[in-house]
């Protein structure tokens, strides 16, 4: 063989091994995960939340509202949904000691004039916003992370209806995702798991893109009776992957930093 075809050949074989190991720097970079169970939610009936995420404290206002859909009942003044926080918990969380402990859980009260499939949304707002004549303005919980699960505890009657929890991506797409079924006994912990389909993550810098959290639905079916009934949550939390790759000028890819840096600029 000719002095240039060995070059050829180990000039291929070179290129073939530095190949494989960017593959395998890329798809090691892909697969590497630090999961985190965050609670998002409480519901303690406190409306500031913080948590702790990639180096920084995130601080946020919301509280909690209910909706429903048009068969909800009115009966004088009362009209419903109804919601409140009662001192209330799941004893596989907190124990059985009432005297010693002030935990709360969120309840909704629900009564509907017909069977069918009615609804009833649970959704965050911003406190101090709304009144009589206004709405009061929604708010979005922002998930740390890329979310792989999220569950939270509910309080079943043994009614036949079930729940869903909504999120929204970087592009602003609304996905509904089934939590589970209510028709069970107590206090359960219900999960969903966040499929790979829904983005969380972009090919451009900053490549974190994170989903917000929308609103639970509870649905009735029709075959269930609505006339009276309550259900519970608590302890919202997510399991989230948090890890994100370190380089040469990720500030840069940090909004926060990005603004910081143009101000101190514009001076």
């Amino acid at each position: 063989m000719k002095q240039g075809s060995f070059r050829a050949v180990r000039l291929a074989v070179l290129l073939l091994v530095m190949l494989c190991l960017s593959s395998f720097a890329v798809m090691g970079d892909e697969n590497t995960v630090d999961y985190e169970s965050i609670i998002l939610e409480p519901f303690d009936g406190n409306t500031s939340h913080q948590w702790f995420f990639g180096g920084k404290t995130y601080d946020f206002e919301f509280e909690w509202k209910a909706d429903a859909s048009k068969f909800a009942s009115r009966i004088g003044e009362e009209s419903y949904p109804k919601l409140s926080y009662i001192p209330s918990w799941p004893m596989a969380l907190f124990g059985v000691n009432r005297e010693e402990k002030e935990f709360k859980s969120l309840g909704i009260w629900g009564k509907f004039d017909r069977r069918g499939y009615n609804w009833i949304d649970i959704y965050p707002i911003i406190p101090g916003t709304g009144s009589e004549d206004e709405d009061p303005e929604p708010f979005e919980i922002p998930i740390p992370g890329r979310v792989k699960y999220l569950d939270m505890w509910v309080w079943g009657s043994n009614l036949n209806y079930y729940i869903e929890a909504y999120f929204r991506d970087h592009q602003g797409v609304v996905y509904n995702l089934y939590l589970g079924n209510l028709g069970y006994q107590g206090w359960k912990n219900l999960r969903t798991q966040i499929p790979t389909s829904i983005p969380q993550s972009k090919r451009v810098l900053p490549r974190f893109a994170g989903l917000t959290f929308v609103k639970f639905r509870i649905w009735t079916t029709p075959v269930e009776r609505v006339d009276n009934f309550y259900i519970y949550f608590d302890q919202m939390k997510v399991l989230t992957d948090t890890f994100e790759s370190l380089f040469d000028g990720d500030e840069l890819a940090d909004p926060e930093r990005v603004q910081e840096l143009w101000a101190q600029a514009a001076e």
